[in-house]
């Protein structure tokens, strides 16, 4: 929904109601994760997408419909092998997709998370989407970190999806979630989606060097926020680095240690280390690399050749880094696609992410014969 905020609360403030749709359950090879947004603004234009083109013709009409009688709707939609032209996922996978009308008088809270958001903060919004009461469907929960704001109908219910959502909230997940009809557990009448906004996931780039230009633009692509870092002030500008959010000039295990110390490192963090020199990236992933619990980063990776790479380790080991310590170290870095130039080199770290975060083997799709995309 992050994609689609912006035009969706412009709508909002000026009173008007759009139809706004989103993803909130998915099984086999959905094109979507949940969470996905469409919107079908005052204009009749569509800002996001919800299945990446195959069943948005009807979510459109569906969008309309909903603003138009102000009932939301909840709708299936899946591979339909009787008719060439139904409307379907011809991936074979299935999309649940929520539709409400969105407004100031339906959605009051909306400035308030627009905000949150913009400033980094985090929250989570529940909505209901299925319930035996139909008065119930589209009501709003928005959960922060320090309390909570609406209602999904009763205060029970309230009080049992919170903890829920909360975790939820903290893990930076969103998820279709189940109860019974004033939250009890073990039962499925009333269903709730929880879109979680987190602030983006950092990715710390080490070294100012032209291969480190091309890994910065890729994580922007990504969706990381991207600091670059090195001690060199020549080489450490903004100018040679626009993907890049901040380009800091400090030592890098420096820079590293005061990151973690002030509560900016956690698990979702990647680390980049592109110096390839012994007196910068030693001693960088000497603190990297002993991180624990919430303030372990989700990769490290560093840069070099083989060669590099060998003495790199044998100078950690010197420094004190068992087997399980240098096992977290992605060396040399990105998934092995033969690339030589800095924007081949950046794909391929950009591939080895994509494929630990979702558990792909990096093989080609001809090679296997798995669900093209994950699960959950």
């Amino acid at each position: 929904m992050h994609d689609i905020l912006t035009d969706l609360v412009r709508a909002w403030e000026t009173g008007a109601t759009v139809g706004l749709a989103t993803v909130v359950g998915t099984a086999r090879s959905a094109p979507r994760q949940p969470g996905a947004a469409m919107v079908v603004l005052p204009d009749e234009t569509v800002v996001g997408s919800v299945s990446g083109g195959c069943v948005e013709g009807d979510v459109y009409e569906l969008a309309q419909a909903v603003v138009a009688d102000r009932r939301p709707a909840l709708r299936r939609y899946g591979y339909s092998d009787d008719q060439a032209f139904a409307v379907g996922l011809t991936c074979g996978g299935i999309v649940d997709v929520f539709v409400e009308p969105v407004d100031q008088r339906t959605f009051p809270e909306l400035g308030g998370i627009a905000e949150d958001v913009a400033a980094g903060r985090p929250v989570a919004v529940a909505t209901v989407v299925a319930h035996p009461d139909p008065e119930r469907v589209g009501r709003h929960l928005v959960i922060r970190p320090d309390g909570a704001e609406g209602s999904l109908g009763s205060a029970r219910a309230d009080d049992a999806v919170l903890d829920d959502a909360h975790g939820l909230l903290e893990a930076g997940r969103s998820q279709l979630l189940r109860y019974g009809p004033e939250g009890q557990r073990m039962e499925t009448e009333m269903q709730l989606f929880v879109s979680s906004f987190q602030p983006r996931p950092r990715m710390i780039v080490f070294g100012a060097i032209d291969y480190a230009a091309a890994v910065a633009r890729q994580g922007a692509f990504l969706g990381y926020r991207v600091t670059v870092c090195d001690a060199r002030p020549v080489f450490a500008t903004d100018a040679r680095f626009p993907a890049a959010e901040e380009v800091v000039v400090a030592w890098p295990h420096r820079y590293l240690k005061a990151e973690v110390d002030a509560g900016r490192i956690d698990n979702r963090t990647v680390i980049c280390v592109l110096t390839h020199d012994p007196k910068f990236d030693v001693p960088l992933l000497d603190v990297a690399l002993r991180l624990e619990g919430s303030q372990r980063p989700f990769y490290i990776g560093a840069m070099g050749s083989r060669r590099t790479h060998d003495e790199r380790m044998e100078r950690l080991r010197e420094a004190g880094l068992g087997p399980d310590l240098l096992a977290r170290l992605h060396s040399p870095i990105g998934l092995d696609l033969r690339g030589r130039t800095p924007e081949e080199t950046a794909v391929a770290v950009a591939a080895e992410l994509v494929a630990l975060r979702w558990g792909g083997t990096g093989k080609p799709l001809t090679d296997t014969d798995q669900s093209i995309h994950a699960e959950g």
